[in-house]
């Protein structure tokens, strides 16, 4: 029986073979690889990953798609939202020889209706990830790889560049999936950085989402007002608009508001 896209789950389901063959390509899966799979619907994705992993972990939310993909020997099902799912403790498949231990490298195709929670949710539980691949809705990804002094910098570029290096690596037109989206779509790569700056997260996101709460307006009529409350006597230059700060100087305000512990 086919399996009807169900809007409330925000499904689009994959089924250009070329598009998966160069989704694949990107993520270049191992034996060894300790990954998990968001949103595997119909296992477009699903079956040539697990082909070449032996094994994979997936998460499905829809009930009917989760008992369909119980049926295949090669899967551990998690039926959940994945926004209910602690990735810290996921734990490789040991069926795949080599992979104890190893960080997960996490990849799908995200509901586009919820698909920033996703990411941020996944910040909680980065230093867990060695990667993520996502096909996401193009304009979300436009914006989290822009530049400063672009209409598409805001509070998720900041938010994911101070912890990732991330790029565009594929775009998916609308007739590749069924029902097709209403929007461009891309994949992202994701690799979090190495050394990352220490740095209070939480401090930074109430940080960012004051400076871009009227990002027209210079920053001193918003973080300006923000710092003053508590009672910042540095020199961070308040006579920009928040789209024209890098994400470096947010995270160096951070720092000064709060010093990271001496190593």
């Amino acid at each position: 029986m086919k399996h009807i896209a169900r809007k409330r789950f925000g499904q689009h389901f994959l089924t250009d073979g070329g598009i998966i063959d160069g989704i694949v390509h990107a993520i270049n899966p191992k034996p060894s690889d300790a990954m998990v799979e968001i949103g595997p619907g119909l296992a477009a994705l699903t079956q040539p990953l697990v082909e070449r992993l032996g094994h994979l972990t997936v998460i499905e939310l829809d009930r009917d798609l989760a008992q369909r993909l119980r049926n295949h020997g090669q899967l551990t099902v998690i039926e959940s939202d994945v926004l209910r799912v602690d990735f810290a403790q996921i734990t490789p498949i040991q069926g795949n020889r080599g992979n104890e231990g190893k960080k997960l490298r996490v990849v799908g195709n995200l509901p586009y209706n919820i698909s920033t929670p996703i990411l941020f949710h996944l910040l909680d539980a980065v230093e867990h990830i060695e990667d993520q691949h996502f096909m996401l809705q193009k304009e979300v990804i436009d914006r989290m790889v822009a530049q400063p002094s672009t209409s598409d910098y805001g509070r998720l570029s900041v938010m994911l560049q101070w912890r990732y290096a991330m790029e565009n690596v594929l775009l998916v037109p609308p007739e590749s999936f069924d029902p097709p989206p209403r929007v461009m779509s891309a994949v992202v790569r994701m690799v979090p950085l190495a050394t990352p700056p220490s740095i209070n997260a939480g401090l930074l996101s109430e940080l960012v989402q004051v400076a871009f709460s009227q990002r027209r307006k210079l920053l001193r009529h918003t973080l300006g007002k923000w710092l003053e409350a508590r009672a910042y006597s540095g020199n961070f230059n308040v006579q920009r608009r928040a789209e024209e700060v890098p994400v470096s100087d947010y995270v160096h305000l951070v720092q000064e508001l709060e010093p990271p512990p001496c190593a």
